[in-house]
């Protein structure tokens, strides 16, 4: 009778007799979460990798909420500052026609028709600049609109005049973002443009020379884009063996805690971030247990630990003995 009445009970606040110690269905819940988020990471890793086209950048530009412009600023160029300047469109590409010249070793025709390559381009983004002129105008008086807003605190305070900040700032973007569509394609034709002219040999025998974009800050999507699917990937496998499983788990919280701040206060439905959420404490659940010891690569490191330990323990105790 007893075990009748308590069984029930037992499972509903738990099955263990301690809340101290895990027992048997605790850690296969913990095995069972680690390889599940280490599965999550190592697919999202995978794609982005195989994919190639990973860029973070139309994430972090549609960031809200108080760490939005802080979020805004990783996207890289922006503005637009630096593909709608001339001069420095010039020299950046100029210096990526030289290194791709090296790289094919290219002849005289070649470096020919890479330098009118450029020409071309340097002209084509003149036409751009021009024909887009009012609208880049309307942009940069934009800017200074939305300076003077954000620095009213009384707007800021009532939500409803906050969103018009942000409608304000998404109307604006809206008029720059043709020009950049334009000039991307134009940076993309010449790496094409580039890598085409190297000899069919050259081609199959070395990975294409990619042009890259100039940093604009130390950290921004530039560069996240060449290192997050490495990040995600790594994270994955590790969690999904139990291999350094805290620091794992700690740099996925980490990562995830990003994502949600970057779209606070999340919204409800599909596309709500509190999923980011959820999975964030679950890392940090992970990384508190050091659940790698239990199914994982990290049980022998532990095991490793104690022995060192217990080594060093029995020679402290051996030196006392000595000695009295």
């Amino acid at each position: 009778m007893r075990t009748i009445l308590l069984t029930p009970l037992r499972l509903a606040v738990g099955w263990g007799i301690s809340p101290r110690l895990l027992g048997f269905i605790g850690i296969t819940m913990l095995v069972l979460l680690r390889v599940s988020i280490g599965f999550h990471f190592h697919s999202e890793g995978s794609d982005k990798l195989h994919s190639g086209t990973f860029d973070a950048a139309p994430f972090f530009a549609n960031a809200k909420g108080p760490f939005a412009e802080q979020f805004r600023g990783l996207v890289w160029d922006h503005d637009g500052a630096v593909r709608r300047d001339p001069e420095y469109t010039r020299w950046w590409l100029g210096d990526y026609r030289d290194r791709a010249a090296q790289y094919y070793s290219f002849g005289d025709e070649e470096n020919r028709i890479s330098g009118e390559a450029l020409d071309k381009l340097l002209e084509n983004l003149d036409e751009i600049l021009v024909t887009n002129e009012a609208d880049l105008q309307e942009y940069e008086l934009g800017l200074t609109r939305l300076e003077k807003l954000r620095q009213d605190k009384a707007r800021l305070g009532v939500e409803s005049l906050a969103g018009q900040i942000e409608t304000v700032r998404k109307e604006n973007d809206a008029k720059l973002k043709p020009t950049l569509v334009e000039i991307d394609q134009l940076w993309s034709g010449f790496d094409s443009t580039i890598n085409s002219l190297a000899a069919p040999n050259q081609r199959a025998a070395s990975p294409p020379f990619r042009l890259t974009k100039p940093r604009t800050e130390m950290i921004d999507t530039s560069v996240m884009n060449r290192y997050v699917p490495y990040f995600d990937f790594i994270v994955g496998w590790c969690l999904i063996l139990g291999l350094f499983t805290p620091v794992a788990a700690l740099a996925a919280a980490g990562f995830l805690a990003s994502v949600f701040l970057s779209q606070f206060p999340p919204g409800t439905g599909p596309t709500s971030s509190y999923y980011q959420l959820v999975e964030c404490m679950a890392c940090l659940v992970l990384a508190g247990t050091g659940a790698g010891r239990f199914a994982g690569l990290d049980f022998f490191i532990h095991l490793f630990i104690r022995r060192s330990e217990a080594v060093h323990a029995q020679q402290v105790r051996e030196a006392t003995h000595d000695r009295f």
